[in-house]
């Protein structure tokens, strides 16, 4: 059994795609695609840069998705395979969840690609800079971040975003509690904390007004039929009703990331190997919390033809 994985916001890079369009006409569709949907030269900006415009959530997030999408169109056109051929299962980690449902046919290429761009400006915009962050913290496990998170708050938000793997967990929330928690770290035995360069404090109650947004965005352009049963980011439980995963993408904005446990529950259902498409990111958090599973990241097209020749 096989899971397809899709990386989240942090995977972008100036370059991204930009080897893969020269090499592939299927790529290049992708990225034009994009580009038009958006109204946008989005790839030149996710081959040329600058840097700092790219990393803007309103660019990362849809450049992330064209990007891993590109790489899927490849295998599938180039490589001869279909994703609801080869996988059980499709999970993304947070914008990764949108990219996903694009591959598993429930959302058009373009849609998702404006979604995803109504949901960076929507999420940067749910906060004033400055009033949200976010922080890593290196060595805890959930009970100790929760632990954590409850003590910092102090009135004021502080929550676990994402529980990527063992070891790795994120808070978000108002600045002075996750600084706060970072000055707490060694009282609740967590080997470090810092705080993250972000723009926003994702997922947590903070993002509400992101949530209305996009609640009211999931109205207008609804998700269609799956070809491929999706493990949702919130519930870490699979789910292929269309209600139920529009539902799901609208909690999942102020909702924990349960990457640790969604992994865990793939494993569990019998997936022996995870497939991350357009990133090297996901991979190593499902290395460190599955056992006895393989995993390849696909990102270029030598990646590509290699993967193909082993199916």
């Amino acid at each position: 059994m096989r899971a397809f994985v899709f990386p989240g916001q942090g995977s972008q890079k100036v370059g991204m795609g930009a080897d893969l369009a020269a090499a592939s006409p299927a790529a290049r569709e992708v990225f034009q695609e994009v580009d038009d949907a958006l109204g946008q030269k989005l790839f030149a900006l996710m081959s040329g840069g600058p840097e700092d415009e790219l990393t803007l959530t309103a660019n990362a997030q849809p450049a992330i998705m064209a990007n891993a999408i590109a790489v899927l169109r490849v295998l599938e056109k180039e490589g001869g395979l279909q994703l609801a051929d080869k996988a059980q299962f499709v999970a993304g980690h947070s914008l990764g969840e949108y990219t996903a449902l694009c591959a598993a046919g429930s959302f058009s290429l373009a849609d998702t690609a404006r979604l995803l761009r109504l949901r960076g400006q929507s999420m940067q915009a749910a906060v004033p800079v400055g009033e949200g962050a976010m922080c890593a913290l290196l060595g805890a496990e959930i009970d100790q971040a929760t632990a954590l998170a409850a003590a910092a708050a102090e009135g004021a938000v502080c929550t676990v975003a994402n529980d990527n793997a063992p070891g790795q967990i994120v808070l978000s929330g108002h600045t002075a509690a996750i600084e706060r928690a970072v000055a707490m770290v060694k009282d609740f035995g967590i080997k470090r904390g810092m705080l993250l360069p972000v723009s926003a404090p994702f997922h947590c109650p903070l993002m509400l007004p992101a949530a209305q947004a996009m609640a009211a965005a999931l109205e207008g352009t609804a998700p269609g039929a799956l070809r491929v049963t999706l493990l949702a980011n919130v519930t870490a439980a699979p789910v292929t009703d269309p209600a139920e995963v529009r539902r799901l993408l609208v909690e999942q904005v102020t909702g924990r990331v349960r990457w640790r446990e969604s992994m865990l529950a793939l494993g569990a259902a019998g997936v022996e190997q995870f497939v991350e498409l357009g990133g090297k990111v996901v991979g190593p958090m499902i290395t460190r919390t599955v056992t006895d599973v393989a995993v390849a990241s696909l990102v270029s097209m030598a990646d590509i033809e290699a993967f193909a020749k082993e199916l």
